[in-house]
């Protein structure tokens, strides 16, 4: 495994190069943005009429329809919801990409799974940040960095790693890390972290545990405690230091029950469950699951959303951080920016 620094990266290759961000979510306000900070020229390329153009442009970045961007850019960055990037892709930027151009990526989905097929006379990397785009932007504005990896797909130019790495170290990922490895490394553990640990186990089991607690007559904004937010007092301490540090902090009654009950919510049957998320995963049933759902308008995915909308820690949530006033302050997230 490769692991790059600032030191290792030329910004003067990449200064002269035109940046278009396709899209201005989450990740792409914070490339956009940092890059500009950088001292590179970019440009961000959205739809016209999209709800985030105005913000983009209140930021003072310049703000293209998608093909216009495209066209005058030398470097493109895919930053676009992945079941709608591959649509995009065809209509908007394909017919401007030319011999010695740059496609880039902030996750592999769409290259691996071969939705997206760039020409063979264009360059593809992809610059994906450990962590959402809030905290990329927010980490690099206090002039520090979220690790960032780095892949090359298609390398006819024979300079895509040093274009890359420029690229990473310019959002902020030089200043922790940019670490090598490849599409398919990236887009199959990304998916299943999220599938099974970070996102889909996480919440299934604070509910489970809500759920628990609240069957057996417990209040529910008890429940709410233990079982939500205090996650985040351990999360931050697995953080900082890995569960090691976590344990060291807990107490003795905690860390003991921590070690002899965990498995038995843990046990076989999930390891099992995971086995077989990871192999739809690797075989790309999930994706073309997950594209052909998008196609269809997306019914099973707006009514989960729906029912998960109105569960009960949703409801006594809302309450409860009502009276956590410094919660709303210094948010991570800002709707009305990004």
């Amino acid at each position: 495994m490769k692991v790059f620094y600032d030191r290792d990266a030329d910004l003067s290759a990449l200064r002269p190069k035109k940046i278009a961000i396709i899209g201005f979510g989450s990740q792409g306000h914070a490339h956009a943005l940092n890059l500009r900070d950088s001292g590179m020229d970019v440009r961000v390329g959205l739809r016209k009429g999209s709800p985030t153009w105005e913000k983009a442009a209140k930021q003072g970045l310049r703000v293209l329809d998608t093909a216009a961007a495209a066209a005058e850019a030398d470097i493109i960055m895919m930053l676009t919801p992945d079941e709608m990037a591959s649509d995009i892709y065809k209509a908007e930027i394909a017919p401007h990409l030319g011999k010695g151009k740059y496609l880039a990526f902030g996750h592999g989905f769409n290259i691996h799974f071969k939705f997206i097929e760039p020409p063979a006379d264009v360059n593809v990397f992809m610059i994906a940040p450990k962590g959402p785009g809030h905290l990329v932007r927010s980490e690099f504005v206090k002039g520090r960095g979220v690790p960032c990896l780095l892949a090359i797909q298609q390398d006819p130019s024979g300079d895509t790693e040093k274009i890359g790495l420029a690229y990473g170290c310019a959002i902020g990922g030089g200043r922790a890390a940019v670490i090598e490895t490849s599409f398919r490394e990236e887009t199959e553990t990304d998916l299943f972290g999220e599938q099974s640990v970070l996102c889909g186990g996480l919440t299934e089991l604070i509910r489970a545990g809500f759920e628990t607690l609240v069957e057996a007559g417990y209040a529910p904004e008890m429940a709410y405690f233990e079982c939500l937010h205090e996650v985040k007092l351990i999360v931050d301490l697995i953080y900082e230091g890995g569960i090691a540090n976590m344990r060291y902090s807990i107490s003795n009654t905690a860390e003991y029950g921590d070690m002899t009950r965990g498995n038995r919510v843990v046990g076989p049957a999930t390891r099992e469950a995971m086995k077989k998320i990871l192999a739809d995963i690797q075989s790309g049933k999930f994706a073309n699951e997950w594209i052909a759902e998008y196609r269809a308008g997306l019914p099973n995915f707006k009514r989960l959303r729906g029912e998960a909308e109105q569960h009960q820690t949703e409801q006594v949530g809302r309450q409860l951080r009502s009276f956590m006033p410094w919660l709303g302050s210094d948010r991570l997230v800002d709707k009305a920016k990004n």
